[in-house]
C-alpha cells in the first residue's frame, strides 16, 4: 500500500486562494519569467486567480512588481517552506494573482 506524505506547512500563515490556473516558472530566467506569467494572465477571465511558482532573486523581485504595474492584484506571496528549514536549498515561492 502506497502512502502519501504531505509536508507540514502549518508554520506558514497565509490566506488560501484557490487558483484557476497554475504556472511553474522556476526553470525560467528573466525576462521569460514575466513574459510567461503575462501570457497566462491574458488567457484568464477577469477576476480569475492564478498561482505562480517562482524562485528567489530576480523572479521574486520582478514578477510581482510587473504584475501590479499591469493592474492585477497580488493576493499573496509566500515561501513553500520556512527559510530556516531551507538551509542550503534555493527558496521557492508561491504567488497568487487576481486578474484585472
Amino acid at each position: 500500500m502506497n502512502s502519501l506524505k504531505v509536508p507540514d506547512n502549518s508554520h506558514i500563515t497565509t490566506n488560501f486562494h484557490k487558483a484557476d490556473c497554475f504556472l511553474d516558472i522556476t526553470g525560467e530566467v528573466c525576462p521569460m519569467t514575466f513574459v510567461k506569467t503575462k501570457l497566462m494572465l491574458e488567457r484568464l477571465a477577469p477576476g480569475a486567480i492564478a498561482e505562480v511558482r517562482l524562485r528567489a532573486g530576480e523572479p521574486l523581485d520582478n514578477v510581482p512588481r510587473s504584475v501590479k504595474e499591469d493592474g492585477h492584484e497580488v493576493l499573496s506571496l509566500v515561501p513553500e517552506i520556512a527559510q530556516e528549514e531551507a538551509q542550503d536549498m534555493e527558496m521557492i515561492y508561491r504567488l497568487h494573482i487576481r486578474r484585472a
